[in-house]
């Protein structure tokens, strides 16, 4: 009987093997006959023997494109200190104080200048991105676990990346310090290891607080709990951040960093009236081009925000020819901004060149890459990553742009000096964020600012933050 078994066992996966090498949709012994023509010739051996042992992107460099950049500009903003992020995904934040400190430098006629911290903003951003983690358990603890929106705060619990208007919700609750009243640490600059631990320790707390609606327990003893789950976290983002000040001695210093004034005492929340002024809501828009959706719409995305109880991310869509022409004017009156790109398609990144002819991947492989700009974010091919002050801007007689230059946070020794510079061909292509004062606005822009928007969910291909 074990025998005839064994025979039996044998023949069945015998069967299930026949069924699986054909069923439909499989590769099949005919199928992969007809793919292997498709594999190397002859003439193929010395590239194929050339890929296997050099880089890709040198072999698909653009020889021809590879010539001296021109790095002459006809619009150019005042110039400022390159700053670094180091291995953290703070672009969104090294950006939206670049712009900040530059607006600070300018209304003093460029004779004062102060440079902010960024672990002071950096601390608060992730406790009140793990308050939001938290709160949005609770707010969709009726749901079950595999829900999408649930599975959101699970999958994304927490990080480091952002957006502006994470920018304008921090600063004006929590106020700005001087760069050298809380400098940076080092899990400041390396986060990976901080963000897994707090992301661990915050899914655990989320299925707890699941568990307490689910038992039916009060609003208050709920409230009560999290409130114990932040403290936790407060205590670990203070033994890796450093406890936040709550008020230093500081004085101004000039571009050549001479002291100016007496030393006076401030607040955070002081130092960010004195220097920045008013709020920073209800002053810019920000807009996007998303080929994908109808231009001057607005749209809003569903939880993409910093802050609980902050604004989520809204933009209004418009075509890079309408965003070409504020951004242009705002450099005319040397204001930079805020911007966000795609920047690692076609990096030439020994030269901080990105044109969309540096690397020609498609005559090297033997095919061709034909998507446009919504193809490539409809298919989560493309989208914004990496937050950038624009700068400059090259026109020709005609007054439209013919490059662009935009101010990094990987360093002074990184790409042209800090800077990178972008052809229009690239800028239209993997450009996608852009935030602007409302003086440089056209009305039909700021009137469709101003419609109801249109929710969109957080999980869309184009809405990843900036890192």
């Amino acid at each position: 009987m074990k025998r005839n078994m064994l025979i039996a066992c044998g023949l069945l996966s015998i069967a299930f093997s026949l069924q699986a090498q054909t069923k439909d949709g499989g590769i099949d012994k005919q199928m992969l006959q007809q793919i292997q023509k498709s594999g190397l010739t002859a003439s193929d051996r010395a590239l194929s023997n050339a890929i296997a042992t050099n880089s890709i992107d040198d072999l698909a460099r653009n020889f021809r494109n590879a010539g001296p950049i021109d790095t002459y500009f006809s619009v150019e903003t005042p110039k400022q200190n390159i700053q670094n992020q180091k291995s953290s995904g703070r672009c969104w934040l090294f950006t939206g104080l670049n712009v900040l400190r530059s607006k600070f430098a300018r209304a003093h006629k460029d004779t004062l200048h102060v440079e902010y911290s960024h672990v002071y903003l950096s601390f608060y951003d992730q406790l009140e991105k793990a308050n939001l983690m938290l709160q949005g358990v609770i707010d969709n603890a009726d749901k079950a676990i595999d829900d999408p929106r649930v599975q959101f705060f699970f999958k994304n619990p927490i990080g480091d990346g952002g957006t502006f208007c994470g920018v304008a919700d921090l600063v004006e609750k929590y106020g700005v310090v001087p760069m050298e009243i809380m400098p940076e640490t080092y899990s400041a600059e390396n986060t990976s290891r901080m963000s897994r631990i707090i992301a661990s320790k915050l899914r655990e707390f989320g299925l707890e607080l699941r568990k307490m609606v689910a038992d039916k327990k009060s609003k208050a003893s709920i409230k009560s709990r999290k409130t114990e789950m932040l403290g936790t976290i407060y205590h670990i983002l203070t033994l890796s951040l450093g406890e936040p000040v709550k008020s230093f001695n500081y004085a101004y210093k000039d571009k050549n960093g001479k002291q100016v004034g007496k030393v006076k005492t401030y607040t955070p929340q002081e130092f960010y009236k004195e220097t920045v002024g008013g709020p920073l809501n209800g002053t810019f828009i920000m807009v996007m081009n998303d080929p994908r959706r109808p231009y001057y719409k607005t749209y809003e995305i569903d939880y993409d925000r910093h802050t609980y109880d902050g604004h989520n991310w809204k933009y209004v869509n418009l075509p890079m020819e309408e965003i070409d022409k504020m951004a242009i004017a705002s450099l005319k009156d040397s204001t930079k901004m805020y911007s966000s790109y795609d920047v690692g398609k076609q990096l030439d990144r020994t030269r901080g060149y990105l044109d969309t002819d540096n690397y020609d991947y498609g005559t090297l492989y033997g095919t061709t890459f034909p998507m446009d700009k919504a193809d490539r974010i409809a298919t989560f091919d493309s989208g914004s990553t990496h937050a950038m002050t624009l700068t400059a801007v090259d026109l020709d007689e005609q007054g439209q742009p013919k490059k662009w230059k935009v101010e990094n946070s990987w360093g002074a020794t990184y790409g042209q000096n800090g800077y990178l510079i972008m052809t229009n061909p690239w800028f239209n292509d993997y450009m996608f964020r852009l935030v602007v004062d409302t003086k440089y606005v056209p009305a039909n822009v700021l009137k469709a600012a101003q419609e109801k928007p249109v929710m969109v969910v957080p999980e869309d291909p184009l809405f990843q933050e900036d890192m």
